[in-house]
């Protein structure tokens, strides 16, 4: 922002740009450190960081002559995620998939043992997606739920299908020993015969899986190029969900 801008207010200015000097390579700074990095005077830097100090932004570590940042940066960051919403971040990467690969897309969540479709984006043919918004299959059934369930734990799973027949919670536990194993998980259709789909997890900020997508096709088998496409998306929509994870 410019200095002659009549509605800047420096010391929050200064206060936003110390804590971008912050990073992952240098986590913790002194008071001399702060200073030489903004071009500041000790006094200066003293006002801005007892202010942030006593704010919560920023936290006074060992002797009390370092600094790294507080929890008040957290929520911040917490509060601007959640006004992201996962419909709005997920939408235009998967009308991209869409749009790129032909095959209809889908973001759904688990709710108890099935999986809520909450984006349905339909293919070109207009038969590669069944389902509606707001339907809800069984999660063993589907690939997005499959994944879904895939990051879970065994017990977690008998929980969940509790009450269920015994050969089929065996069927569901061999599937998720199997999609356990991998990044994505491909499924034939259950419901429609020659629909074939892939999916994989969406994760959030502090890395739990939290949603999953999907591609969907009339056809017998899965392309690597779709699979490899619907790998990127997820990973592309887990990014602006906050997940900090290297590339697949």
């Amino acid at each position: 922002m410019s200095d002659k801008d009549p509605y800047s207010v420096p010391g929050l200015v200064r206060g936003l740009t110390l804590l971008q000097t912050f990073t992952p390579q240098r986590p913790e700074q002194t008071m001399a450190q702060l200073a030489q990095t903004l071009g500041i005077t000790r006094s200066a830097v003293f006002r801005t960081v007892h202010t942030l100090v006593q704010e919560g932004f920023l936290l006074p570590v060992r002797d009390g002559n370092h600094f790294r940042l507080g929890p008040a940066v957290l929520r911040v960051s917490y509060g601007y995620l959640a006004s992201r919403e996962l419909l709005e971040v997920a939408q235009k990467p998967l009308e991209a998939l869409r749009d790129a690969q032909d095959w209809s897309g889908h973001l759904g969540v688990l709710d108890g043992r099935h999986i809520l479709y909450l984006i349905r984006l339909p293919a070109s043919d207009g038969l590669s997606s069944l389902v509606h918004v707001g339907s809800r299959l069984p999660a063993t059934m589907t690939a997005m739920g499959r994944v879904l369930l895939s990051r879970k734990t065994e017990p977690q799973i008998r929980r969940l299908l509790e009450g269920q027949p015994k050969a089929a919670t065996e069927k569901a536990l061999a599937a998720w020993r199997k999609d356990s194993a991998s990044p994505s998980v491909i499924h034939n259709g259950s419901f429609e015969t020659g629909l074939c789909s892939v999916a994989a997890p969406i994760h959030d900020m502090s890395g739990e899986v939290v949603a999953a997508i999907s591609a969907t096709k009339q056809t017998d088998t899965v392309p690597a190029s779709v699979e490899r496409e619907v790998l990127k998306t997820a990973y592309a929509i887990s990014r602006a969900m906050g997940w900090n994870a290297p590339a697949p």
